[in-house]
């Protein structure tokens, strides 16, 4: 459950907490800051000096040079027309009195040079070629000499334990001066809560379980749907306990290069400790942690080393270090076996979505700042919800708030209400799609064929509305939902339910006497259904025997018994289909008067259909 934070904070649970002193963290903030930012930057200055007297001497050495016999040279010095010489070897560079620059050869011993002072021309003499390629050279031996000053810093940096930029956590520290989130603020899930007390107490006293020769856990996997609340609890513990707490995500370890993530791993692992007791954070931890592979072929996968460093790290916990690791997923089924075994993660918090109670529970929670009708109570609207995890309602609310803004309302009603129910399950109104007359009936007849079926099966979940207004990906919408929470499905109950999603299509054929592409996505819904009850519930009569696929998805099965599996479950959805087609002809004068009804009004709920379907 998404709460908003709060600024409230227990005083009674407040304690002091390891704090590195100034002096350490400003030297800390020097070393890895500002003296490499220094170097750097005092490196691309030097090259770029280098670089430029380079680039200078290039392009004054490939200018347009005249070559000239010796004799032609003598002869242009005799007549004032050179301004200076310079003699490297037998190599003779002029330049004339225009700017114009000369080359010639003279020969071994010929005493040029003497010629040239007595016709008044300036002359030096040099014995190598020097000049500008001596001074890049000094500008490069520069640049190489703070390159190593660089490398030599980085490296003792990371040999004495901090980690290169790349390699360095992203992991994210909350609860610096004080916590946001408490367990006041999260509701619904309160066995989970009291799992996490404990956890708590060891932060807080772990003197007091040390004495027993207790050791702190060392690591607690949160299982759950999306949205129930996963995140939101790790944070309450660590405000509870008012320790630090670091975030980061599983996918924020794998990295393109092998050793990065192990690496990053190392250095989470190092700053936890330095800050012990405190709370390690890991979202989404199957992105990291899935089942290694058993083909043998060795460890140069980046993801699988990330993992061997992780288990390491938590098998090196002092059991006096209180840091405690906890780890969310909705995937617990492909996690590697050697991260869930004892002395790993020693507990696993089950998080499931929230029952009647625990639905009021949330609603009060995110209802507060909000005018709701006094008319309405919270748990008329808990009995509607059945089925939405704590982000649902949350979303709900907000919805129904945004709604009452819209139409400048002073409270929040039940239409609000009841469109955020529609907006949270299929998205808002399409009202700019346009749609004909004769796809409009076909739409009324279709959800319409729904409801009646639904309501004539027993074991169907009761029906709450019926919409002929686009939403999302739906032409259409039939909604129900149980009248109370219910933690196991009868085969009766599964059988309503195949009926109910094929009563759109059988009314489509009664009435129209043809089919349309509209019941995709319910056949899609009965095909899966139906799947389960012959491969996992063991409801036909194949027996009680589990079909599991593997990893891939791929049913380990010979093609005969998939033959079977595929005729069992053709034979539930026909079934389903030989029903609905009954109650409809049973009904048929009742589905023509309430679907053209529909069509004209686009919306009824649950007790308008029942007066419309059993009407004298």
């Amino acid at each position: 459950m998404e709460i908003p934070p709060k600024n409230n904070r227990d005083t009674k649970n407040s304690r002091p907490r390891n704090l590195l002193p100034k002096l350490s963290r400003k030297r800390s903030i020097l070393t890895r800051y500002v003296i490499p930012v220094v170097l750097v930057v005092l490196g691309i200055i030097l090259l770029t000096i280098a670089a430029v007297r380079v680039i200078s001497f290039s392009m004054r050495s490939a200018a347009a040079v005249q070559e000239r016999p010796i004799s032609d040279v003598l002869n242009m010095a005799d007549h004032h027309q050179l301004k200076s010489v310079t003699i490297s070897g037998n190599d003779v560079n002029a330049t004339g009195t225009t700017g114009q620059q000369y080359h010639a050869v003279k020969e071994d011993g010929q005493p040029v040079t003497e010629i040239f002072r007595h016709d008044g021309v300036s002359v030096n003499v040099v014995n190598s070629q020097q000049g500008a390629w001596e001074q890049g050279a000094i500008d490069l031996v520069l640049v190489l000499a703070v390159l190593g000053v660089m490398f030599v810093f980085i490296r003792r940096s990371s040999m004495g334990g901090r980690s290169m930029p790349f390699s360095r956590s992203k992991a994210r520290r909350f609860n610096e001066s004080c916590p946001t989130v408490l367990f006041q603020d999260v509701a619904g899930v309160e066995e989970a809560k009291m799992e996490l007390e404990e956890i708590v107490e060891f932060l807080k006293q772990p003197e007091r379980f040390t004495a027993m020769g207790a050791r702190t856990p060392k690591g607690v996997l949160l299982v759950g749907s999306p949205g129930t609340g996963k995140t939101l609890i790790s944070r309450a513990v660590a405000g509870e306990a008012a320790v630090p707490f670091y975030s980061v995500s599983g996918s924020e370890f794998v990295e393109m290069f092998v050793g990065v993530g192990a690496a990053r791993v190392r250095d989470l692992f190092k700053e936890a400790k330095d800050h012990a007791p405190c709370i390690v954070f890991i979202d989404e931890i199957d992105a990291l942690g899935r089942q290694r592979s058993n083909s043998g072929t060795g460890g140069n996968d980046e993801r699988e080393q990330t993992l061997n460093q992780l288990l390491v790290e938590m098998d090196g916990f002092d059991k006096n270090a209180n840091v405690v690791i906890i780890a969310a997923t909705n995937r617990p089924d492909v996690l590697d076996s050697a991260l869930l075994r004892p002395g790993r993660f020693d507990r696993r918090v089950m998080l499931d979505k929230p029952d009647i109670r625990g639905r009021e529970a949330i609603l009060s929670v995110h209802a507060q700042g909000k005018p709701i009708d006094p008319d309405l109570t919270l748990t008329d609207l808990a009995r509607q919800t059945a089925g939405f995890s704590g982000a649902d309602l949350a979303n709900l609310l907000n919805e129904a708030a945004l709604l009452a803004a819209r139409k400048d309302l002073k409270l929040i009603g039940k239409i609000e209400l009841e469109e955020a129910i529609l907006r949270v399950l299929a998205g808002p109104e399409r009202k700019s799609h346009l749609i004909t007359e004769a796809e409009k009936a076909i739409i009324a007849y279709h959800e319409v064929g729904h409801a009646i079926v639904m309501r004539m099966t027993p074991g169907s979940d009761p029906v709450q509305k019926v919409t002929a207004i686009a939403r999302g990906m739906a032409l259409g919408i039939t909604v129900s939902a149980p009248a109370e929470d219910r933690y196991l499905v009868r085969r009766s109950e599964l059988l309503a339910k195949l009926a109910g999603a094929m009563g759109g299509r059988a009314a489509e054929e009664i009435i129209f006497g043809d089919v349309t592409t509209g019941a995709s996505q319910d056949i899609d819904y009965v095909t899966g259904i139906a799947r389960r009850m012959v491969c996992e519930f063991g409801m036909s009569p194949l027996g009680n025997v589990a079909y599991k696929a593997d990893a891939e998805g791929n049913l380990m099965i010979s093609a005969e018994l998939a033959s079977r599996i595929d005729a069992e479950v053709s034979l539930l959805i026909d079934n389903a289909y030989a029903t609905a087609l009954r109650v409809l002809r049973e009904k048929q004068d009742r589905l023509e008067a309430i679907a053209e009804h529909l069509i004209q009004v686009e919306t009824i709920d649950g007790v308008e259909l029942d007066k419309m379907l059993f009407a004298a």
